[in-house]
């Protein structure tokens, strides 16, 4: 004769046929919405800060470039648009302090270029009216102390210091500049100027081969004597040295989906920021150390919204933190670093 079985036992089967059920719907949902995730299962290694700027309606243009005054905590971005001031000053914790439009068309590229005794801040204007096709040396107030370039004239490739449409400007702590020009002009090349604005010297034409640009798009130099730059439609990035201009290698393979952007090394100087435009999207790539350039290694990425559409970043360099000017958004993000 079959013995009944007590009710604790089929309570106690039931429950843990429940929590199985629970445990196998809980997965899908997690796997279902795992897709938002922006990390795509990375380690995360930066946290958008929410709280900066305090007043985001004081962006009112299309915000295509932001730099960081690290020494004396600002932050500038350069936005364009019709009767907008074509340059904000915030702090680092987001206030808004105060803007500036002399002399500003349209800017493209931003920097801000400290000693130790003074600040000033350079911006390459893309504009073809009377400011247009130079590169141009402000105080952190907005008064103009230089001019690079035949402004309202576009130049050729056979003047080092006649631009067209001049994307970016990096300036080292010597004084010594590289600009990259242009951004869909008729000039495709890197320049190293000293700091008497003098040709140390120059490199590129358009086109598709080594040292070559197709709109070579940002610029940056690291600690060990290498100039990193964006080229933008062959997509992918192109090093020098900085002592010579001799090319040193490229990397392709982290940007078959999107060209490089902008280009900026972390505080650590342990990995890059690219931003991806089209695909609304920043690439965190390993820095490699001295010796040879190597292969593309991409570590994580942040995915941004919808046509968000990031143009150019910059970095502080004490705190790390990551700063995002994205024209389809008409904003600047800031991203903190985890650790």
């Amino acid at each position: 004769m079959r013995r009944k079985r007590p009710p604790w036992l089929w309570l106690a089967m039931a429950g843990a046929l429940l929590a199985l059920l629970a445990l196998l719907w809980s997965s899908q949902v997690l796997k279902a919405f795992d897709y938002s995730s922006p990390w795509k299962g990375q380690q995360q290694m930066y946290k958008l800060d929410i709280g900066w700027p305090k007043i985001p309606d004081h962006f009112t243009g299309q915000t295509f470039c932001v730099a960081v005054d690290s020494l004396h905590g600002l932050v500038y971005v350069g936005q364009r648009g019709e009767n907008v001031p074509k340059v904000l000053v915030f702090s680092e914790e987001g206030y808004f302090l105060y803007s500036w439009n002399n002399t500003v068309e349209m800017p493209h590229g931003i920097f801000v270029w400290n000693t130790a005794t003074d600040s000033s801040v350079w911006i390459t204007d893309v504009g073809t009216g009377k400011y247009g096709h130079t590169v141009k040396q402000y105080s952190p107030s907005g008064k103009l102390m230089q001019i690079l370039g035949t402004p309202g004239n576009a130049g050729s490739s056979l003047i080092p210091l006649q631009f067209d449409q001049p994307a970016e400007i990096f300036v080292e702590e010597s004084g010594d500049m590289y600009v990259v020009d242009g951004d869909g002009g008729m000039n495709n090349r890197l320049l190293k100027l000293s700091d008497d604005y003098k040709e140390i010297w120059l490199t590129g034409t358009n086109g598709t081969g080594i040292g070559q640009f197709k709109i070579p798009h940002s610029v940056t130099v690291d600690p060990f004597g290498r100039v990193w730059v964006a080229d933008r439609d062959n997509r992918r990035i192109q090093v020098f040295d900085k002592m010579t201009g001799e090319w040193l290698g490229s990397w392709s393979s982290c940007f078959l989906e999107d060209g490089p952007y902008s280009v900026r090394f972390t505080a650590n100087y342990k990995y890059l920021i690219v931003a991806q435009l089209n695909i609304n999207r920043l690439a965190i790539l390993a820095a490699p150390p001295v010796g040879s350039i190597g292969d593309c290694v991409m570590v994580n990425t942040v995915q941004l919204a919808d046509e968000t559409k990031p143009h150019l970043v910059d970095v502080d360099m004490k705190s790390g933190a990551v700063y995002v000017a994205e024209i389809g958004a008409q904003q600047v993000q800031k991203y903190v670093p985890l650790s």
